[in-house]
């Protein structure tokens, strides 16, 4: 990760930053910090799910890595790899695909693990708390690693490890229902060796 020099005082000071690039950046203790490009296979396995969630809920809802979300903590921002969101916020990311605080989370985050154990933390750990914090319903834990697929659910403000789908287990959102493909293919998905669904 590339730091930058920059200093900012408030959230709402980073809003109004814009550096003329496409680059997406973190801010962690005032400064940026730019997230790197996702690796190939998060990218394929979350486009492979946001095809599987697309006529469940429609494309203005699905939202890939570029959906920042506004946390509390550092960092104070975070990208998921794959969001959807409620149909009434839809219109307020239309200027900038930022979800504030204040307007409510997300209906349900992805994250894909990639390999190392700063990677593992921050998926497992800190974004957990994170996404906790925010109230998000369902978070989901693409694990490439130990080929499984957890799902938090939020019950009383607090993540519960509601299921863990793997193999040949066929995968279900608790808000959205069955997905009709199993854990595996989904695992598979950016291999040439996925599964028909």
């Amino acid at each position: 990760m590339v730091q930058l020099k920059q200093r900012f005082q408030s959230f709402e000071d980073y809003l109004a930053y814009d550096d003329g690039t496409e680059n997406l950046y973190e801010l962690f203790n005032g400064e940026l910090i730019e997230v790197p490009p996702e690796s190939g296979f998060n990218v394929e396995t979350a486009n492979f799910l946001f095809a599987v969630l697309l006529p469940l809920v429609g494309h203005r809802r699905l939202r890939g890595h570029g959906l920042e979300l506004e946390v509390r903590g550092e960092p104070r921002n975070r990208y998921p790899d794959l969001s959807v969101i409620y149909e009434n916020q839809i219109e307020p990311l239309r200027r900038r695909n930022t979800l504030r605080i204040l307007m409510g989370p997300p209906m349900l985050v992805v994250e894909i693990v990639s390999p190392g154990e700063v990677q593992r933390n921050r998926d497992y750990i800190a974004k957990r708390s994170q996404y906790q914090d925010l109230g998000i319903p369902e978070y989901w834990i693409v694990d490439p690693q130990t080929a499984t697929v957890l799902v938090l659910e939020l019950r009383d403000g607090v993540y519960c490890e509601a299921v863990t789908f793997s193999g040949g287990d066929e995968l279900r959102s608790l808000q959205l229902g069955p997905l009709n493909i199993t854990a595996q293919a989904l695992l598979n998905a950016a291999s040439s060796q996925t599964e028909d669904t």
